[in-house]
């Protein structure tokens, strides 16, 4: 018996719309991942890129569980010495609500240029207009 490995074209992509509004942050990044990743299709392979396209809407209402709100912490670095910028997560709340979904997907996915192809495909955005409206994403019942 030959391991099945799916060829280029057979790789069809749908696009799912996950409104996030009400969700909890670490299990909605679960779910947002296994879907990059292909990992809910039977074709999936480890070492392709077999995965959807997901669109999520209303980060800006996404919640977190227990003290997070105010104990944690975001860092960047400008690659510069003292280059250290640290926000609290409600200071990116308020900013950029994207960056806290980008940020708990983006460490759920291979950490190689795989796992970047994959991230690609994720679009987060703060209120519910998105203009992807011509792909046809499917609503995604998160719960």
């Amino acid at each position: 018996m030959e391991t099945y490995i799916p060829k280029k074209e057979e790789i069809k992509r749908k696009w799912f719309l996950i409104n996030a509004e009400g969700e909890i942050l670490g299990r909605l990044a679960v779910k947002i991942a296994k879907i990059l990743s292909g990992k809910e299709k039977p074709i999936y392979t480890p070492h392709l890129d077999v995965g959807d396209f997901v669109v999520v809407i209303n980060a800006e209402k996404i919640k977190v569980t227990g003290n997070k709100k105010e104990k944690k912490v975001y860092y960047r670095h400008s690659g510069y010495p003292g280059g250290l910028k640290k926000k609290t997560y409600e200071e990116i709340l308020k900013e950029n609500p994207e960056r806290i979904i980008k940020e708990a997907v983006k460490g759920m996915l291979p950490k190689n240029k795989l796992g970047r192809r994959m991230f690609k495909k994720l679009k987060v955005y703060k209120g519910s207009d998105y203009p992807h409206r011509a792909q046809k994403p499917v609503p995604l019942d998160s719960k």
